[in-house]
């Protein structure tokens, strides 16, 4: 039901500050309330901030859902600014939260055309209260602190208007450019803070940080103190990997709470093809951390963050459109870390703790990170514990892994099945590329055990891996994975996909062509350069490494230099020929030396035209 007592709270005490005395102010009381209750709809749980999780009616969930895109008169994504588009999302989609991103400054934004933005606003916000979710509504700017005064009075009336319900949400600053969080930003975000707490003291407002909302962790060092305040974290699975989840994590252990107001499934120029393997592990990253999310967006405009093709609507969904709907339809409203999920929309998605296993080594069943439609039970096998069972085509479930080197493994299974004919498909979370299938014959019982094994290549580095299934009717109590190369000597070799950076400047993406498929780097150019963190990086006596990379060039005359992140120790550069194509890929290699135990690397450009699929560096 809609909170009733902040209602009542909030409109007693506004007839309190009247001039009526005695039996007056109870007629009027009474009359205020009577008037109230009968208005009762159901609607949301309150929003609270405690130290870094937002909790919903005082229990830590996450909601998931859809941006539109800026409201600008003109731009093309105005025309989903109402009532259907909303209903669309909550009934077809299952999103619980909706943001209205409403452009400020540029042609056809709130300066210029006050009331027309103003309106298309709150005809999402009316919608979203009608339809029970929680909307957003966004100062969609990355220069907000030159509009401090635009900013608190738009505020002050959004508050007046809905403060009351519980389902508004207030994003007072988009994104934030590469300008001071504690000179800048933090004094703009308190002044409109104030305006709203003065009307709204208690909904939830979100606040964007440095950087197109991604130096988080600067915030977390110098927070605002007030209450219900979360900051922004902003990332695109093309572009953004474990790097920009690494400062996440800082900023939470710090003790801030974070809301993904704006996230895609490309690039973060809004273009490119679709990530799912670093969508999905953004996904996990966010069930399990508990972080609400809305995906950028609703509209048809011709790019690949776009939910719909140019002209088309519901029925013509892009492969990004495709999976943000089934993310969010899948979503529910999920835990904190660790626990399992608290329902919501249904979608069989169940959160496990997560745990990352280091590479040989045994993985328990019950150990996941997420599963869909499988169950668990006590088992009888040696060791004891719990294995999971109930496996149906289509069932899954996911791992976190440590792999230390690219290269072959053995992978071997603790299984048991009465009736056999089961498969099981192991895969990176999300499907693709599917490293190797094993069948499951009937074991004489369903805890009667067997081990069954199978050799599959496996890249180096922190992952999340499934286990699918193609056809069920199979139990399973652990995974064993050890390495079929012997000792992990010199003859080691690490694989860096190009495409996994931390960190980057001036680097686009696109599918390769290349053997194995996935992505490369391409549109190099002077001064670009990207950083890789929390390599494996096999050991060497000397110090002395065979670095390779996979390269096209249809130019010659570029170079790739090896080096620290930040450039402060170059260990090598190296010339990129032209290969005939940008597809025509090449494999150069050059000696370097890199010192003991580092276990980072960064790939700059002295001169660029140059694409990269991936890096080997193997120990000499």
């Amino acid at each position: 039901m809609v909170n009733m007592n902040k209602i009542i709270k909030k409109t007693l005490g506004r007839i309190s500050t009247l001039n009526i005395r005695g039996v007056a102010r109870k007629t009027v009381l009474a009359a205020a309330i009577a008037m109230l209750i009968p208005q009762a709809v159901y609607s949301v749980e309150p929003l609270t901030v405690s130290g870094n999780k937002v909790l919903s009616g005082g229990v830590s969930k996450s909601f998931a859902g859809m941006s539109l895109f800026w409201s600008n008169n003109g731009w093309g994504g105005e025309k989903f600014y109402n009532a259907s588009t909303v209903s669309k999302l909550k009934s077809d989609w299952g999103a619980t939260v909706v943001r209205a991103a409403m452009g400020v400054e540029k042609g056809g934004g709130y300066l210029d055309d006050r009331n027309g933005n103003k309106n298309k606003v709150k005809a999402v916000v009316d919608a979203a209260i009608a339809n029970d979710i929680y909307v957003i509504v966004d100062w969609h700017t990355h220069h907000a602190e030159n509009y401090t005064g635009d900013a608190i009075s738009f505020f002050e009336d959004m508050a007046r208007t809905y403060g009351k319900h519980d389902n508004i949400i207030y994003e007072i600053y988009n994104e934030p450019l590469q300008v001071s969080w504690s000179g800048t930003i933090k004094p703009y975000a308190e002044a409109v803070v104030s305006a709203i707490r003065a009307i709204d003291p208690d909904n939830l407002i979100i606040v964007g940080t440095p950087n197109w909302s991604q130096d988080v962790d600067a915030a977390s060092y110098d927070p605002i103190r007030r209450n219900n305040i979360a900051y922004t974290l902003h990332f695109y699975a093309g572009s953004h990997f474990g790097g920009l989840r690494d400062k996440a994590q800082l900023a939470m252990n710090n003790g801030i709470a974070l809301f993904a107001t704006e996230w895609g499934t490309v690039n973060a120029n809004g273009n490119g093809a679709v990530d799912h393997g670093s969508t999905d592990d953004w996904m996990t990253f966010l069930r399990r951390n508990g972080i609400s999310h809305a995906n950028w967006a609703v509209n048809d405009k011709s790019e690949g963050a776009s939910t719909f093709y140019p002209g088309g609507s519901w029925d013509s969904l892009t492969e990004s459109g495709q999976k943000a709907k089934d993310i969010i339809k899948n979503w529910g409203t999920s835990i904190g870390s660790g626990g399992g999920s608290t329902g919501g929309n249904g979608g069989g998605i169940t959160e496990g703790n997560c745990g990352t296993v280091s590479i040989p080594g045994n993985i328990d069943a019950e150990n996941f990170c997420e599963l869909k439609g499988i169950k668990f039970q006590a088992t009888s096998d040696e060791g004891a514990g719990e294995n999971l069972g109930w496996v149906d085509p289509g069932d899954w479930i996911k791992y976190r892994i440590k792999v230390p080197y690219a290269g072959r493994y053995k992978v071997s299974y603790r299984v048991a099945s009465e009736p056999g004919g089961g498969v099981i498909q192991l895969e990176k979370a999300g499907g693709s590329p599917v490293y190797g299938v094993i069948d499951v014959d009937s074991t004489g019982g369903w805890q009667n055990w067997k081990t069954i094994s199978h050799v599959v290549e496996l890249p180096a580095g922190d992952q999340v891996i499934a286990l699918s299934a193609p056809s069920g009717k199979w139990n399973l109590n652990w995974i064993d994975v050890e390495s079929t190369q012997g000792n992990e000597g010199n003859n080691s070799v690490l694989r860096i996909e190009a495409e996994k950076y931390g960190d980057m400047q001036g680097i686009q993406l696109e599918n390769t062509s290349d053997s194995g498929g996935g992505r490369n780097v391409g549109w190099t150019d002077s001064g670009d350069w990207m950083s890789y963190y929390n390599l494996p990086i096999p050991p060497s006596d000397t110090g002395a490494y065979e670095v390779s990379y996979r390269v096209a060039s249809t130019v010659g005359s570029g170079e790739i230099q090896l080096e620290k992140p930040g450039g402060s120790q170059v260990y090598g550069k190296i010339d990129v020929p032209n290969t005939n194509g940008w597809q025509n890929w090449k494999t150069i290699s050059h000696q370097v030396y890199i010192p003991a135990g580092s276990s980072e690397i960064a790939i700059s450009v002295p001169s660029g035209m140059w694409n990269l699929n991936w890096i080997d560096i193997k120990a000499k």
